[in-house]
């Protein structure tokens, strides 16, 4: 049999399977996630998680709030950024509630509700295309990561955070991984400068290069979002633990919670940081009141008010709708 059909009969087969095979994969790691939380639950001190969260200051709240509020801002930027690269000519003041909308969706339900389906509601009732959309969400999306990519490189490579005995990934290894997501983001960096190539086309999707100066301001707002967010969990934790650890475990955390695909990484956060704290100076049921008090502040009271602006920029739509029928009739 001819060698060369072999090869194509076994990738067509491994084609149709390897949806299955990773639905598999995806159901046996949900499963173990599911277990992981369902022990930490049952050992912890629920009265203490309750008396932790009782004795929060308002001090330590307002500044929880005002990193919060600071992170949000800076999201808000992508879309921001993400103007310029598109080219598109909506003000910053119609940007900026969308992407507030759109984040605080996107953290609670998921990307696709807030990353993908209200962007795409949202910015087409204001005249924007298909491709001009995607182009936002896609600029959104590698702000974000990218700013993950070398910041976690840092911290990975310099070794600031240490991994749990138990875990089979060792000090080593995670400074490996972090030299390879510095790598990537300078790849990334380097292509945007000196790549003569500036476009591709995938799946009738046209890839434009932004420019490298673009990238340089990706980068930096990504890390200054993630950063900002690890402050929330810093100032949660009461400042018991370095910045620098709350930092590194809420990027290992946040990569298990986008696995999981679990809305908000519901629960996976809580075990990560667990894991790597309540052997040391902070019980379990602090480090989850803190968790706990964290999602409040970061995740429940944005989307709170984001449905209200929601509701404002749906109300505004109809009202713009209804004049431009009347003006035409």
């Amino acid at each position: 049999m001819n060698p060369h059909a072999m090869n194509n009969e076994t990738r067509s087969v491994w084609k149709r399977r390897w949806p299955t095979i990773k639905k598999i994969l995806t159901y046996v790691f949900f499963l173990l996630v599911a277990g992981l939380l369902i022990s930490l639950a049952r050992s912890l001190d629920w009265a203490e998680v309750a008396d932790t969260l009782r004795s929060y200051s308002m001090q330590t709240l307002l500044m929880a709030g005002g990193a919060a509020l600071a992170s949000y801002a800076v999201y808000c930027c992508y879309d921001v950024l993400a103007k310029s690269y598109v080219g598109h000519d909506l003000p910053i003041k119609q940007v900026v509630p969308i992407t507030f909308v759109c984040y605080a969706f996107n953290l609670n339900l998921s990307a696709w509700v807030g990353g993908i389906a209200l962007r795409y509601r949202l910015y087409s009732r204001l005249g924007l295309g298909a491709a001009q959309i995607t182009r936002i969400f896609t600029m959104s999306v590698l702000t974000n990561w990218l700013g993950y990519l070398w910041l976690a490189g840092a911290i990975f490579a310099m070794g600031w955070i240490k991994p749990p005995a138990d875990w089979e990934i060792g000090t080593t290894a995670l400074r490996l991984l972090g030299v390879l997501l510095i790598a990537i983001s300078l790849f990334y960096l380097g292509l945007c400068r000196f790549s003569k190539r500036r476009q591709w086309s995938l799946r009738g999707h046209e890839i434009e290069l932004p420019s490298w100066k673009l990238a340089l301001i990706q980068m930096l707002l990504g890390a200054a979002n993630w950063s900002l967010m690890a402050l929330v969990v810093y100032f949660m934790l009461s400042q018991k633990v370095e910045y620098p650890m709350v930092l590194g475990i809420l990027m290992i955390s946040s990569i298990a919670g986008v696995i999981t695909h679990i809305p908000a990484g519901l629960g996976v956060i809580e075990a990560v940081f667990v894991a790597f704290l309540a052997s040391g100076e902070m019980s379990k049921g602090s480090v989850v009141a803190g968790l706990i008090g964290y999602r409040v502040i970061y995740f429940l009271i944005p989307l709170f008010f984001a449905t209200l602006v929601y509701i404002v920029l749906e109300a505004r739509a109809k009202k713009l709708r209804n004049a431009s029928a009347a003006s035409h009739s």
